[in-house]
């Protein structure tokens, strides 16, 4: 096992990587306010992994109640939260029953948002069972739920006590999972570490094929990035916004096609695509870096493209997305691979001719 802080004062927690962690009990058991916890999850974790998870629990005394819910991100709404809320009302929960969240991204973010809200916040643990989750989501405290209008659009800020990710899980996740947490790995090397991306571009394959040492190496990796950038900017007014590369497209996609549609790093890399073309026409990124953005995520087996949804719709469904100032988009881009930054002076022209370049490109979600 490997162990990194995120160091946020009298908040700081860790976050532990390796193997067989699920059932390790002790990680958790002493962060712990009562001998109840409640474990949300969805209806395809749950079978391979709660039963598990609880027997190691129950070993030291500690009662599970299951609230498993659907699986998608179509069901990251008010209406599955509110399903949240009403089973831990019905099993007398209260303010010292910490939430665990067992599960990949939305499921993190939903009971993240359940646990800063519920009796106005309970304990918060997160055993993240994705790449995705992993190396990303599960870090850093944001959590959301979707609105009709845009993506993560209702939420709050809720640091965990303390991140399991048992590299183990990945073993179970389906090729179209893994590769979605592929995306986000890509991203962390592509906004702050280019030695990162170069050892992508040389081990992709064998992180395709879930070799354990691969795996263990990008979520440690990807997560001492994130804990760093958390550390220095938890509320995101400045360089956590970093982290977003791709998104602002990324959400754009998710949104046009219907949630759930698209899982969420399919979109990313469509949107970190997107991202780079935009870079190299502002003259920040040279021609054959972005094409090397786009040859990793090809090589992903992700989508680099998105079709249907006319250049109209995407730019109005980006003037909504979170870091828009004052109406303006703000994009992050590339200013070599690397190295990002946040522009928010992007020529209408310039965007366009980017979004034009997405209808010529002919790729879909695998």
């Amino acid at each position: 096992m490997q162990t990194l802080r995120v160091e946020l004062g009298e908040r700081s927690y860790p976050i532990h990587i390796g193997a067989g962690l699920l059932d390790d009990a002790g990680l958790i058991a002493p962060l712990l306010r009562s001998n109840r916890v409640a474990v949300v999850t969805n209806v395809t974790v749950a079978p391979l992994y709660f039963e598990r998870f609880a027997a190691g629990l129950s070993q030291r005394g500690i009662q599970s109640l299951q609230i498993a819910l659907p699986d998608g991100e179509a069901y990251k709404n008010w209406e599955t939260l509110n399903s949240i809320y009403e089973r831990l009302l019905e099993a007398r929960c209260d303010r010292q029953t910490a939430l665990i969240a067992l599960g990949g991204g939305v499921v993190g973010d939903i009971a993240g948002f359940a646990a800063a809200t519920f009796q106005r916040g309970v304990p918060f643990i997160q055993v993240p069972t994705t790449l995705l989750a992993q190396v990303d989501a599960s870090v850093g405290g944001k959590t959301a739920i979707n609105h009709p209008r845009g993506k993560n659009m209702i939420g709050a800020f809720y640091q965990p006590l303390a991140v399991l990710a048992d590299t183990d899980t990945l073993a179970s996740l389906p090729g179209r999972e893994l590769r979605a947490g592929l995306a986000e790995v890509i991203k962390h090397g592509l906004i702050r570490d280019a030695g990162l991306f170069e050892w992508l571009e040389a081990n992709l394959e064998r992180l395709l094929a879930r070799e354990p040492a691969a795996l263990a190496h990008a979520v440690f990796r990807c997560c001492q990035i994130k804990a760093e950038v958390v550390a220095a900017d938890e509320r995101e007014t400045g360089e956590r916004a970093l982290l977003n590369f791709g998104h602002t497209f990324g959400h754009a996609i998710e949104n046009a096609m219907g949630y759930g549609v698209w899982l969420h790093g399919e979109a990313v890399a469509a949107g970190m695509v997107l991202a780079a073309e935009l870079s190299r026409r502002l003259g920040r990124l040279p021609a054959a870096d972005a094409q090397r953005v786009a040859g990793i995520i090809a090589r992903a087996g992700l989508p680099t493209s998105v079709e249907g949804i006319p250049a109209q719709q995407f730019a109005a469904l980006m003037g909504v997305d979170k870091k828009a100032l004052a109406g303006n988009i703000r994009f992050i881009v590339l200013d070599r691979l690397g190295a990002a930054s946040i522009c928010g002076d992007v020529p209408a022209a310039v965007l366009s001719a980017t979004l034009a370049t997405n209808a010529a490109r002919r790729g879909r979600a695998n």
